[in-house]
């Protein structure tokens, strides 16, 4: 049986159970859908879905939600759906395909459960959450179990998290409102004929995470989690009345946290827990030897060996069995399946491909519609970004720049880039062999586009004083100033960036940053620079050119070594590792470096209609698509007839193929989408929730739709705008907010590089004016210096009113 109460959440879920802590006890909740929407209901079920392992919704409007929402709930958490309408829960069985036992139906009194526990809940014993108090829960428990024995004490199975039996002891009324008031363990001794409050000498204390009832309501079971030093439960200070647990998982999770905090330096468990490469090699090589094993032993053997790295993953980066236990409960709860193809790399070459693209060979996008709520969602989340585990690789290389200057600077970039450098910088004035390979036709091509860039960023330019008369006699003001040093990264690796260095230089320049410093990693073949990047460099009058890539050139850059001045913010675009660096850097106090905006991968959101050209439509989804595999290109169509859809789609798959990253476009395309809208709205609404880096509109009167768009880096307006023109040549900028933080940034301009100051300047008159306010505010905070500061100017100028205090 579950509990006798089942909870009921509203939109005050969150609040409720901080309040209300014993409402876990329960391990149950139902969530009122009139209440709650579809991402709220997730992100609870998200949120407590370790501690309260039965949690089904409450559908009173079988409007509520689509189809496909009902789906994604039931494939993410959600236990069951409690429906008081019957011809509605066969819609969802017969027609939607939901399993009959994931619905829980009202019939009469009682809501009837067969899936994970058979039981039925009565409809006065749905509470609402905020209703409850621990003198109802106590009641309603002892009501609903029985004893026969004498004493009326109720006999307890204790288990911990992982349901293994600690030991049988009994619970009386009293010691059963303690463990819900405290959450912890609290019984009754029959020895000592008293309440025992579970490690209150002993110092083994327990954590209550849930009380439920056995099928005949005569035993309980308390699920807690055990604590302090020996996390024992018996007296005879062993993990349970039956002696120690096997030495199975947990015991090893148990294990490599304890070595996780003492492991002695060098020994290979430390090592292990500090080079994440070691580990990541180590979980490759036994899950090769799994799948090489042959007989029953070597298969258990490497199985083990499998886990015990697995475990070693897990606790290095704070995750628990638990935790995947949770995740495992989860996956048990989809009622819809993957596929289980595994990825082409792991497929042996001779097998047929799965993938229906790969069969045909055809390069096209999936395509859903707008209202695919779940396959809406899947197609628009950006790639996830492994924080905490870049974070790891990054912050060493961090501390070890700044605290060991170009020799750690130099040492990276031989290790990284692959070239052994005598000097990790490039001063200004630029050698002239650095410049071979220039051709004029490149010169003039980059002239262009830096005046171009330079004229836009030069009408942004704020050079004039903001004066203000708040009140007669006081004078507030606001002037700019250009930030000092700035420190531009141009990434280099696969491709030459000039244009990222002119987009970055020139705004710095304008804005009149006193000194602008390049970072940008060199060429293997020869240790220098492209020539087109030392070009804009010497145009932009940057005074050197750190020759570093990575998070090594973004800490170089910010805390300073003895080769490279440091700077007051950083700039540009770069891989993860960079924006991490970037990330890190800023919120170092000792850096005291601020930077631009974070950054993701590149991604484009293209919206056309009918009369869109479906060449053009293809060229723009292609010229991002080509940046990388991890890209987002995504396409709104409105209204489009399946003509146009085929003529787009064969127009991808045309130029794709006669293109140089066709391999790199093809990977990208296979995840990537085009969404049928019905209209305009709908395509914009889309497109503001997902804030694209860049949003081209191939819609006929583009021009009138730009007051729509909220959110966006930068807008392409027109059949006759690609994206490749903001990128190089048109005056905008093209260094922008990716991955959603359009909706807080803007895209790099001439501000970015300038800093605001105001003054203010007070006449008698204006003391008069204001001086009353200042320092009666000052008294309510209980700041008598500052009050005094104006009372004794007012007091020798006579402003004073008599009988002041």
């Amino acid at each position: 049986m579950v509990f006798p109460i089942l909870p009921i959440y509203g939109n005050d879920a969150a609040t409720l159970i901080k309040d209300k802590p014993f409402l876990t006890i329960a391990g149950q909740a139902l969530l009122d859908s009139s209440e709650l929407s579809q991402v709220e209901i997730k992100t609870f079920a998200e949120e407590f879905g370790s501690s309260i392992k039965i949690i089904s919704v409450l559908v009173k409007e079988t409007s509520r939600f689509t189809d496909d929402e009902i789906v994604d709930l039931l494939n993410n958490g959600i236990f069951t759906l409690f429906l008081s309408d019957k011809s509605y829960a066969d819609h969802l069985s017969q027609e939607v395909g939901v399993p009959k036992e994931r619905l829980t139906i009202l019939k009469g009194s009682c809501y009837k459960n067969h899936f994970i526990v058979v039981d039925d809940f009565k409809i006065d014993s749905l509470i609402p959450a905020n209703q409850l108090t621990v003198e109802i829960f106590v009641k309603s428990l002892i009501s609903a179990i029985k004893t026969d024995r004498e004493d009326k004490l109720l006999t307890t199975l204790v288990v911990d998290t992982h349901d293994r039996c600690l030991g049988l002891v009994y619970s009386s009324v009293e010691s059963i409102k303690i463990a819900i008031e405290k959450k912890a363990g609290v019984y009754f001794s029959r020895s000592r004929n008293e309440i025992w409050i579970k490690g209150l000498t002993s110092g083994n204390t327990q954590q209550l995470k849930c009380i439920q009832l056995d099928c005949d309501g005569d035993a309980l079971k308390f699920v807690v989690e055990q604590g302090g030093e020996n996390s024992s439960f018996c007296h005879l200070e062993t993990e349970s009345c039956f002696g120690q647990f096997d030495h199975g998982l947990i015991g090893l999770e148990r294990l490599l946290q304890q070595r996780l905090k003492n492991a002695p330096e060098g020994s290979y468990t430390h090592r292990l827990f500090n080079d994440p490469e070691l580990l990541t090699a180590k979980i490759k090589e036994e899950a090769e030897e799994l799948t090489e094993a042959k007989t029953k032993s070597e298969i258990a053997w490497e199985a083990a060996d499998l886990f015990y790295f697995a475990l070693a993953k897990l606790v290095s980066e704070g995750v628990s069995l638990s935790d995947v236990e949770t995740n495992l409960q989860t996956k048990h709860l989809k009622i819809t399946r993957r596929r289980g193809d595994a990825k082409a790399k792991f497929l042996n070459t001779n097998d047929k491909p799965t993938e229906p693209q790969a069969d045909s060979g055809l390069i096209h996008l999936k395509i859903l519609k707008s209202k695919e709520n779940v396959a809406l969602k899947e197609a628009l989340t950006r790639p996830i970004q492994n924080t905490n585990q870049i974070m790891k690789l990054v912050n060493p290389i961090v501390e070890s720049v700044r605290n060991n200057g170009d020799k750690s600077l130099m040492e990276f970039t031989q290790k990284f880039d692959g070239v052994k450098l005598k000097t990790p910088v490039l001063e200004a004035p630029f050698p002239k062999e650095y410049f071979d390979g220039l051709t004029d036709e490149m010169k003039e091509s980059l002239d262009l586009s830096i005046e171009n860039v330079r004229k836009f960023h030069a009408a942004q330019l704020q050079e004039t004083v903001l004066k203000v008369e708040t009140k007669p006699g006081v004078l507030c003001s606001r002037f700019p100033r250009p930030i000092e040093k700035v420190g531009l990264y141009i990434p280099g690796g696969t491709a030459v960036l000039p244009s990222t260095a002119l987009m970055l230089g020139v705004p710095a320049q304008v804005a009149g940053c006193k000194e602008i410093i390049f970072a940008s990693p060199p060429r293997k073949s020869d240790g220098k620079v492209s020539p087109e990047v030392v070009y804009v460099a010497s145009k932009v009058g940057a005074s050197m050119i750190v020759l570093a890539g990575g998070a090594q050139a973004v800490a170089a850059m910010a805390y300073g070594t003895e080769s490279v001045p440091k700077v007051d913010k950083i700039a540009g675009p770069g891989n993860q590792f960079v924006t991490a660096a970037k990330m890190y850097v800023q919120n170092d106090t000792q850096a005291l470096c601020s930077i631009d905006m974070p950054a993701g991968p590149s991604e484009v959101l293209v919206i056309c209609d009918e009369d869109a050209d479906a060449d053009f439509v293809a060229s723009d989804l292609l010229s991002q698509a080509e940046h990388g595999i991890d890209s987002q290109v995504i396409l709104l169509g409105v209204d489009l007839s399946s003509k146009k859809v085929e003529e787009i789609q064969a127009a991808v798959h045309s130029q794709a193929t006669n293109l140089s990253r066709v391999d790199i476009i093809r990977k990208c395309i296979s995840h990537s989408s085009i969404v049928l809208c019905e209209s305009y709205e709908e395509a914009f609404q889309i497109s503001n929730q997902y804030a694209p880096e860049h949003l081209i509109l191939q819609i006929s009167n583009a021009e009138d739709y730009v007051k729509d768009v909220d959110n966006a880096g930068s807008i392409f307006v027109g059949a006759y705008t690609p994206e490749s023109c903001g990128d190089y040549s048109s005056g905008t900028n093209h260094t922008l907010p990716t991955y959603g933080y359009a909706r807080q940034y803007s895209g790099l301009n001439t501000s970015a590089f300038q800093k605001f100051i105001t003054s203010q300047s007070i006449t008698p008159e204006g003391l008069d004016k204001i001086g009353k306010a200042v320092m009666c505010i000052a008294k309510v905070e209980g700041l008598d210096g500052h009050r005094n500061a104006v009372k004794i100017r007012m007091s020798k100028l006579g402003l004073l009113p008599e009988n002041f205090k």
